[in-house]
């Protein structure tokens, strides 16, 4: 297959495109490499990948040296020219957008990157899949979509009106942008809900980096909540498992869907929204012991109330993934923590 996958420089991004050149699919990379977080990273990933740094410049393609099937180029998603060039070029068999402003708390700060990158860039996306036929669009939401609600397991097929940041809302907007241009323009689409992914390679701004991060460094914590947070931690060749089970089979239209009984999560066109996660909530304090178990030490904590936009648990209903792909990820905590912890020390050079 020939496959767009934006935000290869991002954490889920660069291990999805990695997957899939190593599966033998042609592989087009796209990022800007903004300055989100630490730069280092997202261009030490692209040369872990094979790419040489020093060809990464503004709208060039370039390809992997250790991977010919693997290409890159730096643009980003509001360049309209740019998208429009490779869509017309490639004819992809699948895109995969992963490329958007992240993060809950940023969205405080900084709300209208979340706009003109997960709002105008998802646009262009569509705009690009619409023209160009593109038989199957795979899009990053995330478990933040469920806001207020405390029904737990969070299920796709509930409505999702009560998000509490502007990130959660771009990325239910995604959704219904999603839709439209499925019903409308019949681009099939699947949305794929994200529940805290973590791994090699993960993002600064994430928990379990900070927290490994610091107690390496020997400093304390910040453990908001008192610490009595749920999370549906996620290790990331679990996620990059789904995420190709949704490339190799696009969204069809459901024959049951019923318009005076609507299903959130399914269409009478060619629409679906899965979650993806581990299906198996974890406790703060508990995924915080797993890092003191790796490194044999225990860990100062600065104990916080709950911060603006954050929800104080997630849990996931991937039973849908399940039966329609047999979808089963297999990586406990303690593993995943590890596996990260290994990496952590490798990529920096320390000793836990």
């Amino acid at each position: 297959m020939r496959v767009l996958v934006t935000g290869t420089a991002g954490f889920i991004g660069f291990h999805l495109a990695n997957a899939l050149a190593k599966r033998g699919d042609e592989v087009i990379g796209y990022d800007n490499i903004n300055d989100y977080y630490d730069v280092g990273l997202k261009l030490a990933r692209l040369k872990f990948a094979g790419f040489s740094t020093d060809e990464i410049t503004t709208n060039r393609l370039i390809t992997s040296k250790t991977t010919p099937n693997l290409k890159f180029i730096k643009a980003d998603l509001a360049d309209k020219t740019t998208l429009d060039m490779l869509f017309k070029e490639y004819k992809f068999d699948c895109v995969v957008n992963l490329a958007a402003q992240a993060g809950v708390r940023y969205s405080l700060i900084n709300p209208q990157a979340y706009i003109d990158s997960n709002i105008t860039g998802f646009l262009n996306i569509l705009e690009c899949c619409r023209h160009n036929a593109t038989p199957n669009l795979v899009y990053a939401s995330s478990s933040s979509v469920y806001g207020l609600n405390e029904n737990m397991p969070f299920n796709t097929h509930e409505a999702v009106n009560h998000p509490i940041s502007l990130y959660a809302a771009s990325k239910k907007s995604n959704e219904m942008m999603a839709h439209t241009y499925s019903h409308l323009f019949g681009v099939p689409t699947t949305g794929l809900r994200f529940f805290t992914v973590y791994g090699p390679w993960g993002r600064p701004d994430m928990a379990l980096f900070l927290f490994v991060d610091a107690a390496l460094k020997g400093k304390s914590i910040d453990v908001f909540n008192h610490g009595k947070m749920r999370r549906d931690f996620t290790y990331v060749d679990d996620i990059v498992k789904g995420i190709i089970k949704c490339v190799d089979n696009p969204a069809t239209p459901n024959p049951a869907w019923d318009a005076k009984a609507p299903d959130p999560a399914t269409s009478s066109a060619a629409f679906k929204i899965y979650n993806i996660g581990n299906n198996s909530p974890v406790e703060l304090m508990e995924y915080i012991n797993a890092i003191e178990l790796k490194i044999g030490r225990e860990i100062s904590k600065n104990f916080l109330p709950l911060q603006a936009g954050d929800v104080p648990a997630t849990f996931a209903d991937v039973s849908d993934l399940v039966a329609d792909f047999e979808y089963k990820p297999n990586t406990s905590v303690n593993d995943g923590v590890a596996k990260f912890i290994e990496w952590y020390c490798e990529f920096y050079g320390v000793k836990a």
